[in-house]
């Protein structure tokens, strides 16, 4: 015949339970991110296990490719590997403010005190998309990035490649 757990245990079995619920609340329901990024394309990192977009901008898909001078070049490629420079600068900090359609945080990031979603704008690797419209001004103007280039801007190219369609941009 087994005796009963003495009541501290079980009050310590509670407690531990109730605490390791509240730590994965706080990690799903986080929207501070600070730390090392893995950059997935022009305008999407991936922190602490979770995909973070950034917020107000739209980069070129990672296939979509532009022409310059009447040559093709992976403008999508080249937006990807601008980001993951930055984000290689050191650590990101990240505030998240919504979950997008996909489950995905959407984020404004700053590394070294300076707009990662501004920059990306700004030096023409990715276009705004509801905020940054004065970076987008002075990349087009100084025809940085994709701006040196003819392109189809990257909401309208996954209209018109439908396999990308169905795929969180």
């Amino acid at each position: 015949m087994r005796r009963p757990a003495p009541p501290l245990f079980a009050t310590l079995a509670v407690f531990a339970l109730l605490t390791a619920a509240a730590a994965w609340l706080t990690l799903w329901n986080r929207t501070q991110f600070n730390g090392p990024a893995t950059v997935i394309d022009g305008d999407s990192i991936r922190m602490f296990g979770e995909e973070l977009r950034l917020k107000g901008v739209d980069a070129p898909e990672i296939d979509q490719i532009c022409q310059r001078e009447g040559r093709p070049w992976r403008c999508g490629q080249a937006a990807r590997a601008a980001l993951e420079r930055e984000a290689q600068r050191g650590n990101l900090r990240c505030q998240a403010s919504e979950r997008d359609q996909y489950g995905r945080w959407l984020a404004r990031c700053t590394i070294g005190g300076a707009d990662l979603n501004a920059a990306q704008v700004r030096n023409g690797w990715a276009v705004a998309f509801g905020a940054y419209e004065r970076e987008e001004t002075e990349a087009r103007d100084g025809r940085r990035g994709v701006w040196s280039s003819t392109f189809e801007r990257p909401q309208s190219w996954r209209r018109t490649h439908p396999r990308h369609s169905a795929e969180p941009h």
